[in-house]
């Protein structure tokens, strides 16, 4: 369990570097735009892979408690949640009006996807991943929408939105059929 906190604090922590500009300017001053970004992403990835670690070590585990029976259909509604969860993140790296429409599209990805997951889920690993990663999102979502965002460019047409919405689909079945196997919690009865 203190690889799986460790790993969410570092992740967190980096992340609200955005929500104190003052701090994100004198971090950049200091290190540089480039060094900047390295620093980010070495701490980025060393958050989530220990956040990985932690949870291999956490599931099934004894630490792992059970603090809630979730109804069989929230298994149904997490299924069903994912689905825009992943349309929206792709979206947020497409000029469409899908991400137009949403603001913070990957903000309202991990909304939903920590919403889905905790609600499908009721244990002691998925309130600590699912909902940090829930009011992780929520607060950013709040503190992205009183803070200047560059301008992006602007949605051209309707092929992005296809685009997003066949990739999404896409990630989304795949996940369904094989990638929540692969990554060790089976779906499906088939995918087992």
């Amino acid at each position: 369990m203190v690889s799986l906190v460790s790993g969410l604090i570092l992740f967190f922590a980096v992340h609200l570097l955005p929500t104190a500009p003052s701090l994100r300017t004198a971090l950049r001053a200091r290190l540089g735009e480039n060094g900047y970004k390295l620093a980010f992403s070495l701490a980025s990835a060393l958050g989530l892979g220990l956040i990985v670690v932690g949870v291999s070590a956490m599931r099934g585990a004894a630490a792992d408690v059970q603090l809630w029976y979730p109804p069989i259909w929230a298994r149904h509604l997490a299924f069903t949640l994912m689905l825009p969860a992943f349309v929206l993140v792709v979206a947020a790296y497409t000029p469409s009006h899908i991400r137009d429409w949403a603001r913070h599209p990957m903000l309202a990805g991990v909304t939903l996807w920590a919403a889905a997951h905790l609600a499908a889920n009721g244990d002691l690993l998925a309130l600590l991943l699912f909902g940090s990663f829930l009011l992780f999102s929520l607060y950013d979502r709040i503190s992205a929408s009183r803070r200047e965002v560059p301008p992006r460019p602007a949605a051209r047409g309707w092929a992005a939105d296809g685009a997003a919405v066949l990739v999404g689909v896409g990630l989304w079945a795949a996940t369904l059929l094989w990638l929540h196997a692969w990554a060790g919690v089976p779906l499906l009865a088939f995918a087992r």
